[in-house]
């Protein structure tokens, strides 16, 4: 049987409705957090899980 593993928030630490197996691969994944109510976008490979951080938007300038 495959191990299983809850993802975790990033911010707060709690559980979210999320599971991963060994064999799971995420890419630019929202993730949602009930508990805090935030939205994080994560990677996830061979049970590692990795925030993505984006870059601020920019002004235009002219």
């Amino acid at each position: 049987m495959s191990e299983i593993k809850w993802v975790r928030c990033p911010v707060c630490g709690s559980k979210t409705r999320l599971q991963i197996r060994k064999d799971t691969e995420l890419k630019n994944f929202p993730l949602y957090c009930p508990k805090c109510k935030q939205e994080t976008l994560i990677k996830a490979k061979d049970l590692q899980i990795t925030v993505i951080k984006e870059p601020d938007a920019k002004t235009q300038s002219r």
